[in-house]
C-alpha cells in the first residue's frame, strides 16, 4: 500500500499518514527516535527509498526515523492487515509440519487432489491469494486438527 502524504500533528503528538483508501494516525510514541516538545518534528516526507511505503522523519536535534505502513496497519488494526498476518501464521505453521512430517510433495499433493505446483503455491507465506480452507486440509492431513475460535477483542477507539 502506497502513501501519498504524510504530515506531523503535533496537537495530536502524532503522525497522519494519507494512503488511497483513508488516513490513519500514527502515535508519535511508537517511533524510535520518538518526537519530544523539545525535539519536535523539524521535516517528514514518504520515502521513495522505501517505495513510498514508508515515511521518514528528522526532528530538531537531527534524529531521523523511518516507519512502514505495516506499522501504521497494525497499529490501526487494519481488516485487511490483520486477514493476511493470521493467513501468514497458519502458512508457517503448515510449512514446519510439513517439512518435520517426512511426506514428499508428490504425495502430499495426490492426497489434497492437487498439483505440486500448486501445494507450493500453499505453502508459499507471501501468497495471499490461497484459501484457508485448503490450509486447513493440508493441516488436517499433516495430522493437526484446526479450531476456530472466536472472541471479542478490546474496543480500541477508531482514530479519523
Amino acid at each position: 500500500m502506497k502513501i501519498f502524504k504524510v504530515t506531523a500533528n503535533n496537537r495530536k503528538h502524532a503522525f497522519e499518514v494519507r494512503t488511497r483508501r483513508q488516513t490513519f494516525l500514527f502515535p508519535y510514541a511508537k517511533t524510535d527516535p520518538a518526537p519530544l516538545r523539545t525535539d519536535r518534528v523539524a521535516e517528514v516526507f514518504v520515502d521513495p527509498e522505501l517505495g513510498n511505503e514508508g515515511f521518514t522523519y528528522r526532528l530538531d536535534s537531527g534524529a531521523e526515523g523511518s516507519v512502514h505502513i505495516d506499522a501504521v496497519l497494525e497499529h490501526n488494526e487494519d481488516p485487511s492487515l490483520m486477514a493476511e498476518l493470521t493467513l501468514y501464521r497458519l502458512t508457517q505453521d503448515a510449512q514446519k509440519r510439513f517439512e518435520a512430517s517426512g511426506l514428499s510433495v508428490r504425495d502430499v499433493s495426490r492426497w489434497l487432489g492437487t498439483s505440486p505446483t500448486q501445494l507450493y503455491r500453499l505453502l508459499d507465506p507471501t501468497n495471499y491469494t490461497k484459501s484457508v480452507r485448503q490450509l486447513i486440509s493440508l493441516l488436517y492431513l499433516l495430522g493437526c486438527e484446526v479450531d476456530v475460535e472466536v472472541r471479542q477483542r478490546p474496543r480500541r477507539p477508531i482514530a479519523s
